[in-house]
C-alpha cells in the first residue's frame, strides 16, 4: 500500500458549471505551498491527492492548513483493490501500530457498483477485527479509534485521524481586492477574512514621516507577511500621506480631520485598485468602534468612490476580532506601539455625524486632486513572501 494525503475539499463542491476551475486553482495553490518538497499532486472532481511523500507529511500537513478551499486532510493508505478480504487484512495489518480499545468503523461508499451497502461494509469489517484482536471491543460513540474506509472507483483509502482544513474557496478564484491594512488589530483580520472567500489581496498601506516612523512601517510589512501564507504572496502599496495629512490638518476644521482624510485614503485606493484591476477594497471598519465607523461617517466617507468596499469585521465585537487576530497569529504585532496615520492628529472631539456637503466645501479648502496626484506617482511598491526571508529581515 501507498502511503499519502488525502485531502476534501468542502464547500467548493456547492459549485456546479465552474467546479473545475475551483479545484484548479485549489491544486496550483497548493502547488505554490508545498513548492520545495519533492511531491505528486493528483485530483479529481471528489478528492486531492499528494503522493511520493518522504517521511515529511506531518510538515506537508502544516503547509495545507495554511491553504483556503481545504475542508479535511488525512494521511491515509491506498489499496489498489475494493476487495473486502483484502481491505479486512490491510486494515487488521494497519492496526498492529495502534493503541486501542474501543473503536467503530466509519465507510464511505462513493463506488456505487458494491453491492453491500456502507453499513454492511463497516459491519463486515468490525466483526473481522474483533475476531481477530480479542482485546478490543466496538463503541459507535465514544471511540478510542475511528477507522475510515472509503472504497472509490479506483481503490480503496484507510486511514485513522483527520484534519481541519481552513475552509472557504481557494485564494484568486474570486478576483482581486485591495486591502486597507493599518498597523492596528482589525485590517488584517478583515484582509484573513477576505482572502477566505476565494479573493487575492493586495495591500495599500499610509505612512506619514517624520510622523509615522520606520517602526510603525515595518510593522505593517511584518502583517503583510502573515497575511502572504494564506495569500501565497502580497504586494504592498506604500503611499507617502505626509503633504496630504499636514495639508488636511493646516486648513480643515479640526472635528473634521479624520472623516477628510478618509475620504482621501479611500479616493487613493480606488486609484490603486483601478490600476491593479481589483474589484474591491477591503478594511477592518467595525461599526461604531471609533468615530468614522459610525454609520453617518461611513456613508460620508464611502461616497467618494465607485468601488465595492468590504468591510468584512463590521459587526463583530472588539473581542471577537481579537480572537481572531490571536488565532492567525497577527495580534502581537497589531499591539506594538507604534502610531500609524489614523492615531496621529486625532481632534480631541472628531465629528460622529458628519455632514457630506460641509465635507466638500472644506475639501476645496486644499489641492487635493494634485496631492493624489503627486502620492500615487510616487509611491512605493513591495512584494512580500512568507519564502523572502532575507529581504525582510533587511528592512528591520
Amino acid at each position: 500500500m501507498e502511503k499519502l494525503i488525502l485531502i476534501k475539499y468542502g464547500e467548493l463542491t456547492t459549485k456546479k458549471e465552474n467546479i473545475n476551475l475551483f479545484i484548479h486553482t485549489l491544486k496550483e495553490n497548493v502547488k505554490f505551498k508545498l513548492k520545495e518538497e519533492k511531491v505528486e499532486i493528483q485530483y479529481d472532481k471528489g478528492r486531492m491527492f499528494i503522493r511520493g511523500l518522504q517521511n515529511n507529511d506531518e510538515q506537508i500537513l502544516a503547509k495545507l492548513k495554511e491553504v483556503f478551499g481545504i475542508h479535511e486532510m488525512v494521511v491515509c493508505y491506498e489499496l489498489k483493490s475494493i476487495d473486502l478480504e483484502e481491505i479486512k487484512k490491510e486494515v487488521l495489518g494497519l492496526l498492529k501500530e495502534k493503541e486501542f480499545t474501543t473503536f467503530k468503523v466509519e465507510t464511505k461508499r462513493s463506488n456505487k457498483n458494491i453491492d453491500k451497502t456502507s453499513i454492511e461494509i463497516s459491519s463486515e469489517i468490525g466483526a473481522f477485527l474483533l475476531k481477530n484482536k480479542k482485546e478490543i471491543r466496538v463503541d459507535v460513540h465514544n471511540p478510542s479509534l475511528t477507522i475510515y474506509v472509503e472504497l472509490r472507483t479506483n481503490g480503496t483509502y484507510i486511514y485513522f485521524e483527520t484534519e481541519p482544513g481552513l475552509g472557504g474557496y481557494p485564494v484568486g478564484t474570486l478576483g482581486k481586492g485591495i486591502l486597507m491594512l493599518s498597523g492596528g488589530i482589525d485590517s488584517p483580520v478583515a484582509g484573513f477574512m477576505a482572502i477566505k472567500r476565494g479573493v487575492k489581496l493586495e495591500a495599500i498601506y499610509y505612512e506619514s514621516p517624520p510622523h509615522t516612523s520606520i517602526e510603525a512601517k515595518n510593522k505593517v510589512i511584518e502583517l503583510a507577511k502573515v497575511l502572504s501564507k494564506y495569500n501565497n504572496d502580497i504586494k504592498l502599496h506604500i503611499i507617502n500621506f505626509t503633504e496630504i495629512q499636514e495639508a488636511i490638518y493646516k486648513n480643515i476644521p479640526h472635528e473634521y480631520l479624520i472623516t477628510i482624510m478618509r475620504r482621501m485614503m479611500y479616493r487613493i485606493a480606488e486609484i490603486i485598485a483601478s490600476k491593479s484591476n481589483a474589484k474591491i477594497l477591503v478594511n477592518g471598519e467595525s461599526i461604531g468602534q471609533v468615530a468614522s465607523q459610525t454609520l453617518t461617517s461611513m456613508k460620508a466617507i464611502n461616497e467618494v468612490v465607485k468601488i465595492p468596499v468590504i468591510r468584512p469585521v463590521a459587526c463583530f465585537d472588539k473581542l471577537e476580532i481579537i480572537s481572531i487576530a490571536k488565532k492567525i497569529e497577527t495580534y502581537e504585532t497589531s499591539i506594538l506601539p507604534y502610531e500609524d496615520c489614523c492615531t496621529i492628529f486625532v481632534p480631541d472631539h472628531p465629528v460622529i455625524n458628519p455632514d457630506s456637503k460641509l465635507c466638500e466645501e472644506y475639501e476645496t479648502l486644499i489641492p487635493y486632486k494634485d496631492l493624489i496626484y503627486n502620492a500615487i506617482k510616487n509611491h512605493e511598491v513591495m512584494k512580500i513572501s512568507e519564502n523572502t526571508k532575507k529581504d525582510f529581515e533587511d528592512l528591520l
